[in-house]
């Protein structure tokens, strides 16, 4: 039960982290094909921005499992939080020190990316309205 529920939860994650590659490179391709260089450059930082920190944590997450492993599973959560927010930053602070970025681009295709992680996630989630 408990290597189901680590199973699925590894799945979701993969699967997440699949369509938000998939979204990052048809923006990518998009801002290279319609933009410049340097455009096409910030949206896949932007991007990987994203994705990395996402992947870490779900490392982290999934780690373990079952309720004899119940403080391992909250302190990886903890743990995965700490080391995606620290990840995030330190990809953020990079991308605008040593990559010459252009905001706009790197902020929107971090969201973008990130929201599509999110419906992926929310797409697999049952709405309730199966259970009686």
């Amino acid at each position: 039960m408990a290597r189901d529920l680590a199973r699925q939860g590894k799945f979701l994650a993969k699967k997440g982290t699949v369509f938000q590659l998939v979204t990052a490179a048809g923006l990518t391709a998009s801002a290279w094909a319609f933009g410049t260089a340097q455009l096409s450059l910030s949206v896949a930082v932007g991007a990987v921005i994203s994705i990395l920190p996402n992947f870490v944590f779900a490392l982290f997450a999934f780690r373990y499992a079952g309720a004899s492993k119940n403080s391992l599973v909250a302190r990886s959560f903890s743990q995965g939080s700490r080391v995606k927010l620290a990840l995030t930053i330190l990809l953020f602070v990079v991308a605008f020190v040593v990559l010459d970025t252009r905001p706009l681009a790197l902020f929107g295709a971090f969201a973008i990316t990130t929201v599509s992680y999110w419906l992926a996630l929310v797409r697999h989630f049952p709405t309730g309205s199966d259970e009686r």
